[in-house]
């Protein structure tokens, strides 16, 4: 079966740094689709993020490129196993450099964080019980 995948493609003003920063955090960068002008940080089997200098990220837009320090421009959730695993990716974004973004959910059946990336993106990380998902 066919399963879609989804390329997050981001801006940043240092791919070095934000290579390392997404290493830091445990996700493996594909050497085969990264250059000097861009990272690929596998998150998953179907999840991508591609980090672009701004100068390469240009050359797909007409658009102006958001300064995401003081612009949201989008908002990236990523699912963890548990509230254990939400808290030690988040912590590992701070250790890396990033900084804690928001404040913490806890909905109880839903657990979330979020941190923002070396340029200002900002991720969220959310659990929630499987027994609510399928209520």
């Amino acid at each position: 079966m066919y399963q879609q995948m989804i390329f997050v493609n981001l801006a940043t003003d240092d791919v070095e740094a934000s290579k390392k920063f997404f290493t830091e955090l445990g996700y493996a960068i594909n050497p085969q689709f990264s250059t000097d002008e861009c990272a690929c940080v596998v998150i998953s089997d179907t999840i991508i993020a591609m980090l672009l200098s701004k100068q390469h990220y240009a050359t797909f837009t007409k658009k102006e490129i958001a300064d995401s320090t003081r612009t949201s421009e989008v908002l990236i959730c990523l699912s963890a196993e548990s509230r254990e695993k939400v808290d030690e990716l988040v912590e590992k974004a701070v250790a890396a450099g990033g900084s804690a973004s928001g404040r913490t959910q806890d909905l109880g059946f839903m657990y979330g964080r979020s941190f923002d990336d070396l340029d200002g993106h900002t991720w969220e990380v959310v659990w929630m019980d499987p027994a609510a998902v399928q209520g």
